[in-house]
């Protein structure tokens, strides 16, 4: 079976603990979610078929260590498994951006997952499988998007109801949105354990800009 592809491309990675690093990334089509604040709304539709092997010869052009699969949401194809299996064969390191609605147990334990669980301003918050918290490995990371002090409390709530002693998590302001200094803020008042991460690609290049 063939995968549906909307991108392939080589920048530097923007988020999780990996930011700043040259990364190769696959962004597969399709997404079961509509968040308010989405900044990819082109891949919910359309793409390329390529087979697994075909992803895995666009990515050996880079020649790059570190790989993500993000989308749309990567788990909604049933080859994504396969590809990520593959890729961590090869000896990459290997991201996988999921927007904590599906099912992250059948990803190869080789891989690290991103798990992107919703707040409410997404619009989307009731489509988190929280079962996902049972299912992370060591090296997996979390992410929660905030758009104001709601997003932020409600992240709190949950992380306090699934403690994660010794996750990285990371806490997200919607871009143009939520100041950076003002969720600071509430992370150092509260001393939450957490990581405030920027999109730091949209910091180097225009904040709508594809392929980068």
């Amino acid at each position: 079976m063939a995968l549906l592809v909307s991108e392939i491309f080589h920048s530097i990675q923007g988020e999780s603990s990996y930011a700043g690093y040259p990364c190769a990334f696959v962004r597969l089509s399709g997404c079961n979610l509509r968040c308010s604040y989405c900044d990819a709304k082109y891949s919910y539709t359309g793409g390329k078929e390529m087979a697994p092997a075909q992803v895995l010869a666009a990515l050996t052009d880079f020649g790059c260590p570190l790989v993500e699969v993000t989308g749309g949401e990567p788990l909604l194809q049933a080859e994504t498994p396969r590809l990520i299996e593959d890729l961590v064969g090869l000896g990459l390191t290997v991201l996988v951006e999921t927007n904590g609605s599906q099912d992250i147990g059948p990803l190869s334990p080789g891989c690290i997952a991103i798990v992107d669980f919703k707040c409410p301003g997404s619009g989307c918050a009731e489509a988190n499988d929280l079962d996902n918290f049972g299912r992370l490995r060591p090296r997996d990371e979390l992410k929660f998007v905030l758009g104001g002090r709601a997003d932020y409390d409600f992240a709190g709530d949950l992380l306090a109801a699934h403690p994660q002693p010794g996750r990285t998590v990371h806490f997200q302001p919607v871009f143009g949105v939520l100041h950076p200094k003002t969720l600071a803020a509430w992370i150092l008042k509260d001393r939450l354990p957490v990581r405030l991460s920027l999109q730091l690609h949209k910091y180097i290049w225009h904040p709508k800009a594809k392929g980068v």
